[in-house]
């Protein structure tokens, strides 16, 4: 006759517990192991539940003004380079995404060395962060500035140096203190993040501030400008920072093509910088992080400028009526070089963020930011604009 089969032991850490012993694996229970800058992280608020709005109101019912998207699209370019390559879902794409590359390096005017591909200018600036900076460490940024910019601190267990930014009655309201933000660069700080033009002020800095304050930046110190919103501006005395990569090693430059080039859906960012920062940064980069057909799309975008001029002018005429419509409601309207503005909506801003949703019209409410009185309203199309409109006149009233 045969043994009985040995029973099977409960692991040490188990046996004589019951189940009133077992702990409860949730939120808590996780973040109390995690990493001591994620323990105190917040993750990135994207706001409403777009998904569900449009099933609610179906997308030719909602206009869509929250999330800074070009309402034009992409170039007939891209859709049709997107197209073209649909056959080849079933290969991995370029991990060196070198046709991209090389087309920025000929836009741009740089060696094809000085440029990383992004998911988004939001991975890049995350890994910057995460290669740059630890704990012990600090990361200078403005008050307002892009909520990234915490996002990035934090998960890599560095301190925050929060700037305060320039009063609402400067002529830049709520802007980066250029002066201020130099002086808060201390001996531990590591990286500087700043925006220009900056989201979600929509405020800017021209030339010769920029170049005062980089010659205040000690060199050891890594500037990262995020220009996500540079195609767009106009004003005579906004100025890129890529005229000065060359003046300025410690200098770095974020773009995306989710804005003026309106290809949010694909998510592409790109950084400019030093051969040796990109080598580094290479190193966190996570495999085929750019897909095929993105890679095609923004090719073929960069050689439309027809196209990116066309919207961008859109952008700029749009931008210019809304805002004057919104003034003449009695509305404060801060000045912007983006494709969006931020409005001052005072005491009532959260009902009547709450009153447009029930209407359609979806805007970013900005208390995130610790700007609970203001919503920041993405310049949509002379259509979507004229509904924004004729819904405010029915909440304001």
């Amino acid at each position: 006759m045969s043994a009985p089969a040995p029973q099977a032991q409960e692991p040490a850490s188990r046996q004589g517990r019951d189940d009133t012993d077992t702990p409860a694996y949730d939120e808590a229970w996780f973040a109390a192991r995690a990493q001591a800058g994620i323990q105190r992280l917040k993750a990135y608020d994207p706001g409403h539940d777009l998904v569900a709005l449009r099933r609610r109101f179906g997308e030719a019912h909602l206009a869509e003004l929250g999330s800074n998207e070009n309402p034009y699209g992409p170039s007939p370019q891209a859709r049709a380079a997107i197209l073209d390559c649909l056959h080849a879902l079933h290969r991995y794409p370029d991990p060196l995404g070198a046709d991209l590359k090389r087309a920025l390096a000929a836009r741009h005017g740089v060696d094809v060395a000085q440029i990383q591909l992004g998911n988004g200018s939001h991975e890049l600036l995350m890994q910057l962060a995460q290669v740059f900076a630890g704990p012990g460490d600090e990361v200078v940024f403005s008050r307002y500035g892009f909520a990234v910019f915490a996002l990035a601190t934090q998960a890599a267990g560095a301190t925050m140096r929060i700037v305060e930014a320039l009063p609402r009655d400067a002529a830049m309201p709520c802007g980066h203190d250029l002066d201020a933000i130099a002086a808060a660069i201390g001996p531990a700080t590591r990286l500087v993040y700043l925006a220009n033009p900056n989201n979600p002020t929509g405020t800017w800095f021209g030339r010769e501030a920029m170049i005062d304050f980089l010659d205040r930046v000690p060199s050891e110190v890594l500037v990262v400008m995020d220009e996500a919103y540079a195609e767009m501006a106009d004003a005579p005395d906004y100025a890129s920072a890529l005229s000065l990569l060359g003046r300025y090693p410690n200098l770095a430059i974020t773009r995306t093509f989710s804005k003026a080039y309106g290809l949010a859906g694909l998510r592409v960012g790109y950084l400019l910088a030093q051969p040796g920062l990109i080598r580094v940064m290479d190193r966190v980069r996570e495999s085929f992080n750019v897909n095929g057909p993105a890679l095609a799309a923004c090719t073929a975008a960069l050689a439309d400028e027809t196209h990116l001029d066309w919207a961008c002018a859109r952008n700029a005429e749009q931008r210019a009526a809304l805002a004057a419509a919104l003034q003449q409601r009695g509305l404060r309207v801060f000045p912007s070089q983006t494709n969006f503005v931020l409005v001052e909506f005072g005491p009532r801003t959260a009902q009547i963020e709450a009153a447009l949703v029930e209407r359609g019209v979806i805007l970013r409410p900005m208390a995130g930011y610790g700007l609970a009185d203001c919503l920041r309203i993405s310049v949509g199309s002379p259509d979507e604009n004229r509904r924004l409109l004729a819904a405010l006149d029915q909440v304001l009233t």
